[in-house]
């Protein structure tokens, strides 16, 4: 039997909003030209390896895909018109479109720039039923800020967000407790929040192929092929989910920490070094501020300083820095090929909330991994200790006192 609280949490009302190709519809409501001409926003266009940021919709008619180069792009659609970001104007229309979020309800948490999800469940009783809100946020972001949004609606935030990517764009996609099999059990597993290229390889090899395939298979031989993850993602495909929606902290939107090696790293053991150390860093932080992060963002500049740029939601909000690395690491493996050179690596906090703001939810299949959780934090925070009394470096990773890549150098000894 369902306790009381979880009863309530499966009654929720959850949507998932997505601006629509967000750099390039903001480029367009400012420059109202680029609607009849295939559009691409890109990174250093005047050289040859510039990235695709984002595209408007007659580009991806051409096949155009967001990360590939320039020249790439060109060699689809020769006539392109290339714009240059605009960063400031970004965060500016980001702020926009969640002031008219927070108009119908205060839970409202960001999922980077361009999407958030919105717990509705108190907000019906004053705005109406769930299609009149979600409807009247699409329409008004539409026509007060000049853009599109594509809304999921669900009853969790794993199946509001997978609403959101089923159409686009300017469009509202329900799924409920009724008819989620139908929809959500045919997609790619790959589909589903969390779900990188690796583990989907890795879930393939087990035979997992569509979100159905994984609800359907036994969650305890999942955790112990793929470790604490797949109790997460078996919850998530099955529909039995009930993390909250936190609410921005309303003050910094995120917290980095960055290094420039002392020379290029290739090797993944060179960059686990450094993402630990960015992360232990990173993690003191958000303690420091009882700030817990929803989201990591990673970015990568190799010797050439061309830029990467990538971000994902964090398993359950986290101040733990081997949790932030674990999350940072994984988006570098998905996303970075290895052996290629690193000149710099930033890891960002992003999506923060009040630590007292989240209820955590305690694991059913592996209890002893909130165990093992909590014993983990108690760590970090006893290392805070020492480091505020003794100093920084008091207490050192020994990967880190033997990698020469810049993080430490004998000379700071005392």
């Amino acid at each position: 039997m369902l306790a009381g609280s979880e009863v309530r949490d499966l009654d929720r009302v959850i949507l998932h909003c997505d601006c629509n190709s967000f750099f390039a519809s903001v480029e367009t409501a400012l420059d109202p030209s680029y609607r009849d001409v295939p559009m691409a926003v890109c990174g250093n266009e005047e050289q040859r390896h510039g990235i695709v940021l984002a595209k408007n919709e007659l580009a991806k008619a051409y096949g155009i895909k967001t990360a590939e180069t320039v020249y790439q792009a060109r060699k689809k659609c020769p006539n392109l018109v290339i714009v240059k970001p605009h960063y400031n104007a970004y965060s500016e229309y980001s702020r926009r479109v969640n002031e008219i979020y927070n108009e119908y309800t205060d839970l409202v948490e960001p999922f980077g720039i361009d999407e958030s999800w919105l717990d509705i469940t108190a907000s019906i009783r004053f705005f109406g039923s769930k299609e009149k809100i979600a409807e009247q946020i699409r329409r008004r972001v539409r026509e007060e800020i000049g853009i599109t949004v594509s809304i999921g609606v669900s009853f969790n935030k794993p199946f509001a967000k997978l609403g959101s990517d089923y159409k686009k764009p300017d469009a509202i996609t329900y799924i409920s407790k009724e008819n989620f099999k139908e929809i959500v059990y045919p997609l790619p597993v790959i589909d589903l929040l969390f779900v990188g290229q690796k583990t989907s390889e890795e879930l393939n090899r087990l035979g997992i192929r569509t979100i159905g395939d994984l609800a359907e298979f036994d969650a305890n031989f999942l955790v112990s092929r793929i470790g604490k993850m797949g109790e997460t993602l078996h919850s998530y495909a099955a529909g039995l989910d009930n993390t909250p929606v936190c609410k921005s902290t309303g003050d910094a939107k995120s917290i980095s920490n960055g290094l420039t090696f002392s020379h290029d790293i290739v090797k993944r053991e060179e960059c686990i070094i450094g993402l630990d150390y960015l992360c232990e860093e990173l993690g003191l932080k958000l303690r420091s501020k009882s700030l817990l992060c929803t989201s990591i963002s990673l970015t990568v500049k190799d010797e050439y300083l061309r830029t990467l740029q990538r971000q994902k939601a964090m398993p359950k909000p986290s101040d733990i820095g081997s949790e932030l690395s674990c999350a940072a690491y994984e988006l570098l493996c998905e996303n970075w090929p290895e052996n290629k050179p690193i000149r710099m690596l930033t890891v960002s906090a992003i999506g923060l909330i009040k630590q007292d703001s989240y209820r955590e939810q305690l694991g059913f299949f592996n209890k002893s991994a909130d165990n093992n959780r909590a014993k983990e934090k108690k760590k970090e925070e006893t290392i805070d200790i020492i480091r505020q009394k003794y100093g920084g470096k008091a207490i050192l990773r020994g990967t880190v006192i033997n990698s020469d890549i810049g993080i430490y150098n004998e000379e700071d000894k005392s």
